[in-house]
């Protein structure tokens, strides 16, 4: 039978990616000249599945690239080669390769060859310094005899898989297959201590194998291939020598493989070491995603077993319950009604908790979108030539999959944002007695509801009145306005609007703000900006924990059923006539303490004539907040809170202003979510249009 491969792919390309992040965050973290071994092996295993990986699925362009990245980190790791930044450089820009070619290949793409010959080159060039690269003493390679002929023509391995090793997740043909990659192989299998089939037991592996290599290849090039299973199987080595020279293989060596090839009882190689610690990186870091982690944008999610078996108990519980109320239901009687409600109540609580069994399973540590940061203010600091120092805290916290998806592009502008315009370069810092090295602060926590993401930095902060100017210069105020130093932050976010004085390729086109609070209201959150000139400015964005399921408040307008998100209401009031005024270019306003808001007819907004009552003394206001800015909502009445499922508008309908979904409620009519931002946006353009009139 044969085995179709290409239903292993993905499985492949996902542990791939995230080994991509093991040698990245790895080669970050690593210190020329003192590097540590540890970071080094770690590097180098992730790099030795991915050569294997597509190896065995036939990627050969991948395989022969990871094959050079991996003899550079070989001759690291065995110190026969000094760790420095010319090195990390150029193994970084190779993950940025091998990341678009596994990227094209996936995707059924045409790799780009020119790129991946330039940065082998270069990678070659590296290996080929012969100072740097120069042997340690006592390494083991293929040495010519004196008199010119070959002392070792090829090597006989002996492989024999200790009973668990298949246990640990590692394949023995997978391993001889890459064996066969390194040139002429001959392999003979052993099945001699293979059970009865009533006393087979198909974890375990019973299988040896004599595998000749008509190679000279150095003995590391052999050894290596045993790296991760070197603890789970014995291993023998032995080279092919030609008769000239044959007498100068010591005895000892010879009788060892000679016993090695025989049957012996399991034993432990150069000590224990935890099952845990034998397996590769990428299987490491898989274990630990499975806690709530995959893949950005991928279709798949790994969850954690712990999360499954929660679920499982949930719909057990509830299947007891519906069995419960099928028994009540039959020959009902009025004195079971007591017993009813309880059940109903029971059915309520089980909903629930399946609820959020169901969306924790969606959730991911923010990790998977924070783990780009380290490499951008790498790069990016070095480009600009500044000293900059990234601080992550708050990786573990937990946001559903679409949320971290859809984050990912607003935080890279913004982090960019903060690495040209806040920190300043180190003589200036110097200057105002500021440490040369700037600190970016990356943070993220769940409060109440909501998580809540912050980038901090210790810049020059945001120049309030050039930000004035400039919107003066624009026409986006008057001289004559009196902003808040938050109303003045806030028009950054209008489009085109920059106050750099340069255009680099980093930022100062004005592109990038107005386009990050679009994504961030999508998800149904909010921006704020803190700043002190001088000492640094904070970006702080609130969003939902999930896109699924909204906490709102139901209202009525007319014979229409509405829902308000729950965090975007501040209060909720009845006004008296001495509260309302009316403000040229505003329209109708009420004064709220001591600030007057605009009053948004929802009626109007949305073309409603069953409204109880237009009188505002009659209805009442919904005070909400979204951009930075405070409106009236006006309505019949207040119905109740309830959670509600969001129901994408645009992927059933279209796209509608103001609208942010729908929801089914519980008597099966359709109820709209109102989209806050929208709203206030909406009546903005409303007086704005209504003052072209009147001064036309």
């Amino acid at each position: 039978m044969t085995i179709d491969m290409a239903q292993f792919h993905q499985v492949f390309f996902d542990e791939s990616f995230e080994g991509l992040d093991v040698m990245e965050s790895g080669l970050l973290n690593m210190d020329p000249g003192t590097a540590d071994t540890e970071e080094i092996n770690s590097i180098f295993r992730a790099a030795h599945s991915i050569k294997g990986g597509s190896g065995t699925f036939g990627f050969t362009e991948i395989s022969n690239f990871t094959h050079v990245m991996e003899t550079l980190l070989d001759e690291m790791r065995d110190g026969r080669r000094e760790v420095t930044a010319v090195a990390v450089d150029a193994l970084l820009r190779s993950v940025d390769v091998l990341r678009e070619m596994l990227k094209a290949v996936s995707a059924d793409d045409t790799i780009d060859m020119d790129d991946v010959q330039a940065q082998q080159s270069e990678l070659e060039a590296i290996l080929n310094n012969s100072e740097s690269a120069a042997p340690a003493a006592g390494a083991n390679s293929a040495q010519p005899a004196a008199d010119g002929a070959e002392a070792i023509t090829g090597w006989r391995v002996v492989f024999r898989p200790l009973p668990h090793m298949m246990r640990t997740g590692n394949d023995p043909l997978r391993i001889i297959q890459e064996l066969t990659d390194l040139g002429d192989v001959k392999v003979e299998g052993d099945a001699s201590l293979l059970p009865r089939l009533a006393e087979l037991d198909p974890e375990e592996c019973f299988l040896s194998w004599v595998i000749t290599v008509n190679e000279a290849l150095e003995k590391s090039q052999i050894s290596e291939v045993f790296d991760w299973v070197e603890d789970d199987c014995e291993l023998s080595i032995v080279p092919i020598v030609t008769e000239a020279v044959a007498e100068q293989v010591e005895a000892p060596e010879v009788e060892s493989a000679v016993q090695a090839s025989e049957p012996a009882q399991p034993e432990r190689r150069q000590g224990e070491r935890r099952a845990e610690d034998r397996r590769s990186p990428v299987d490491r870091r898989q274990n630990d995603r499975r806690s709530g982690g995959g893949a950005s944008g991928s279709s798949s999610i790994r969850v954690d077993i712990n999360k499954i078996d929660g679920l499982i108990n949930m719909v057990g519980e509830l299947v007891i319950t519906q069995s419960m109320l099928s028994m009540l239901g039959e020959d009902f009687t009025i004195d079971r009604v007591e017993r009813l409600q309880d059940g109903l109540a029971q059915l309520e609580r089980h909903t629930r908790e399946l609820q959020e069994s169901v969306m924790q399973i969606r959730m991911l540590p923010i990790s998977f979108t924070f783990s780009r940061f380290p490499r951008l203010v790498h790069d990016l600091s070095s480009k600009m030539g500044k000293k900059i120092e990234l601080k992550m805290s708050g990786e573990q916290t937990e946001v559903d999959k679409t949320v971290i998806e859809k984050i990912g592009d607003p935080l890279v502008h913004l982090v960019r944002n903060s690495l040209d315009h806040g920190i300043e370069m180190p003589e200036v810092r110097k200057a105002a007695g500021k440490p040369e090295t700037g600190t970016v602060h990356l943070s993220a926590a769940h409060r109440g509801g909501n998580i809540i993401i912050e980038i901090r930095d210790d810049g020059k902060g945001l120049d309030k009145h050039r930000i004035e100017s400039k919107a003066i210069e624009r026409g986006l105020i008057t001289e004559e306005h009196n902003l808040t130093d938050q109303q003045i932050y806030e028009l950054i976010f209008q489009a085109g609007f920059s106050t750099a004085e340069q255009i680099s390729d980093v930022s100062g086109r004005g592109v990038g703000m107005d386009v990050v609070r679009k994504n961030i209201n999508e998800l149904g959150g909010s921006i704020e900006i803190e700043s002190e000139m001088g000492k640094g400015s904070a970006i702080i964005i609130r969003l939902p924990l999930t896109l699924a399921i909204l906490d709102g408040q139901t209202i009525a307008v007319g014979d229409e059923i509405y829902i308000v998100p729950l965090v975007s209401i501040i209060e909720s009031i009845q006004l008296k006539p001495d509260m309302i005024n009316l403000v040229a270019g505003r329209g109708e306003t009420f004064k709220l303490r001591n600030d007057y808001l605009p009053i948004v007819r929802l009626h109007e907004v949305f073309g409603i004539e069953s409204v109880k009552t237009t009188d505002l003394m009659s209805g009442l206001l919904v005070v909400v907040e979204g951009d930075g800015k405070r409106c009236g909502l006006f309505v019949d009445d207040l119905i109740g809170q309830q959670q509600v499922v969001i129901k994408s508008l645009e992927a059933n309908y279209k796209r509608v202003d103001g609208l942010s979904g729908a929801t089914i409620l519980g008597d099966g009519s359709v109820a709209l979510i109102l989209d806050i931002p929208g709203i206030i946006r909406l009546s903005s353009q409303k007086y704005s249009v209504a003052d072209l009139k009147q001064s036309a």
